[in-house]
């Protein structure tokens, strides 16, 4: 009888495997800081204490120092105070020393330090209206006026034809690292911590606070694992026979005797 070939006959082929889940994506951590700061000594401590966390920074002025925290271009970022602190955490750090900036041959550069005092009569020049320090110190430059500044800048921008002398009798300006009260997990706080100058091994870091593989307890070394509670036998301490010379002066034995 012919083989009905109206029916289907039974399909050879196997299920479509899944498709293997995406790995997370790797954590990495981002920070903003302005022209001044000198992050270097964070980077290198971050690489040596976390090297799986990739650490990425770049410079950010002032006018972008909270934008790049609102629009998550950075994770962090190290501003200039002050600054409208809502929805931020925000740690001051360091105060910066404040500089006046000349043109080269104004009479300050005979000094290394100025009071605001004896300035009185010079034409100061406003950063922001100058559209910003790099460009307010090129109009310095060309003997238009003077500019106050925080020191770190004016060492950061180091403009030709100028000179920055330390300031007295002006307020400094502060340094503060900042991140969204929203955004804090740990590795935020573990370089929080290298920021603060914690150690490695402070109670306060997160990669301290990891829960170390506890240790094999050692052998019973007594012999009470094999003991009366195991069913062995009671072990008894070995005597030992008494010396015989034991509290006897040396050659206190006499030669030829037993």
């Amino acid at each position: 009888m012919p083989a009905d070939h109206d029916s289907a006959p039974a399909s050879d082929e196997t299920a479509p495997a899944e498709a293997p889940a995406e790995a997370e994506p790797r954590r990495e951590l981002r920070f903003a800081y302005v022209p001044g700061v000198m992050p270097g000594k964070w980077i290198r401590r971050w690489e040596e204490r976390m090297p799986d966390v990739p650490l990425h920074s770049f410079m950010a002025d002032d006018a972008a120092q909270l934008s790049v925290l609102r629009d998550g271009s950075a994770d962090l970022s190290f501003v200039r105070l002050p600054v409208d602190q809502e929805g931020l955490h925000v740690i001051p750090l360091y105060e910066e020393q404040p500089a006046v900036v000349a043109p080269k041959g104004h009479e300050i550069t005979v000094f290394e330090d100025v009071d605001l005092a004896d300035l009185a009569e010079e034409n100061f020049l406003d950063i922001a209206e100058m559209g910003g320090p790099e460009m307010a110190l090129q109009v310095v430059a060309s003997g238009a006026g003077l500019v106050v500044m925080p020191m770190p800048m004016a060492r950061h921008f180091n403009v030709k034809d100028t000179v920055a002398r330390r300031l007295h009798g002006s307020e400094g300006t502060r340094i503060a690292l900042a991140w969204p009260k929203d955004a804090t997990d740990e590795v935020i706080e573990e370089f929080i911590g290298v920021v603060r100058g914690r150690t490695a091994n402070s109670s306060r870091q997160p990669s301290a606070q990891q829960e170390k593989p506890k240790k094999a307890p050692k052998p019973d070394r007594r012999g009470k694992a094999g003991g009366a509670a195991a069913g062995g036998a009671k072990k008894v301490a070995q005597r030992y026979a008494p010396n015989p010379d034991k509290g006897r002066g040396r050659g206190s034995r006499k030669k030829g005797k037993p």
